[in-house]
Parts: structure tokens; C-alpha cells; sequence
């Protein structure tokens, strides 16, 4: 005997695995390809493959309003208190730069971390690790609105301290 509800159940249960499959998707996303948005300002972060590099865990761009792309990167500091320690720079020079030149370039430095679903409080993985809920910058909003990016010739939405997990790129 064919019950008339079969095909419904099998469109929900489809439907339900569809759902599953894609939240374990987004959920197995790692770091190294994961995208980051803040709501106040749209403002995204976009994280690729750091390299071959001994020292740099991760690489991200940050892109503002009107264009403005921040370069960032993370190195882990040693020691027994190791820290995701994160730099965003805006057009700093390429090649062989010296500290002085970096210094001048950085509109963002500090300790990334990170947050689960439930609010647990973490660090910022390295790379192969999956991407954690959310990412916290602290002091970024402050830091970017004197920074040489902010203003007329640069981006007007001062993003907050917060950016969520938007997607994974393929």
C-alpha cells in the first residue's frame, strides 16, 4: 500500500540532507579560504593561501567602501604566550622595505581572535585549521578612522571590531 505523504516526506528528507550537507560545507571551510563580512559597514575579509612563508600563518585583504583594499597578514609569536599577532597595511611600498617604511604603511596591528557559535573565545587558527564562526579585531574601527585610508580619497564606512563567516571560496 502507497501512503500519499511518501513523496512530501522524501522532498523534506531531501531537502533536510540538502540543508545538512550544505552547512557541514560552510562548516569545513578552512581558513585559508574563507570570507568574513561586518554588517555596519559591508566591509569583507577575504583570506588565501599564505605560501611557502616560514613566518607568515596567514594572508587576507580587507576590502572598504569606494575600493579600499588593506593588506593583512598574521604571524604567530613564540613563547610560552604565542598569539596570532595581525598587521593590515594600505599601499605600502613592494621589494625591499625597511621597518620605518612597514611602520608607516600599518593602519591595523594586534592579536585576531576568534569566536565559535556559542561565544567561545579563541584564537585565530593557522592555516588548514576550519574557519572559526567569527573574527574579532580589537580597536580596528578606531585604529582605521586615523588611518591615511580614511577619508575623501579613501573609505568612509568605519567597519566595527566583528566580521562573521560569510562563505568559503572555491
Amino acid at each position: 500500500m502507497t501512503n500519499a505523504a511518501s513523496p512530501m516526506i522524501g522532498l523534506m528528507a531531501g531537502s533536510l540532507a540538502l540543508t545538512a550537507a550544505n552547512s557541514s560545507a560552510q562548516a569545513a571551510c578552512p581558513i585559508q579560504l574563507a570570507v568574513y563580512g561586518e554588517a555596519q559597514s559591508g566591509a569583507e575579509i577575504d583570506f588565501t593561501p599564505a605560501g611557502s612563508s616560514a613566518t607568515i600563518t596567514n594572508n587576507f585583504r580587507m576590502i572598504l567602501d569606494n575600493n579600499v583594499v588593506l593588506d593583512g597578514i598574521v604571524m604567530w609569536t613564540e613563547g610560552s604566550a604565542a598569539r596570532p599577532h595581525g598587521s593590515l597595511m594600505y599601499k605600502c611600498p613592494t621589494g625591499d622595505v625597511t621597518g620605518e617604511e612597514l611602520a608607516a604603511c600599518t593602519v591595523w596591528e594586534g592579536v585576531v581572535y576568534s569566536a565559535d557559535d556559542k561565544g567561545t573565545i579563541g584564537l585565530l587558527p593557522a592555516e588548514g585549521a576550519e574557519a572559526p564562526k567569527s573574527l574579532i579585531f580589537p580597536d580596528l574601527g578606531a585604529s582605521l578612522e586615523m588611518s591615511a585610508a580614511y577619508g575623501p580619497a579613501g573609505f568612509s564606512k568605519v567597519p566595527s571590531d566583528i566580521f562573521v563567516l560569510k562563505g568559503c571560496q572555491e
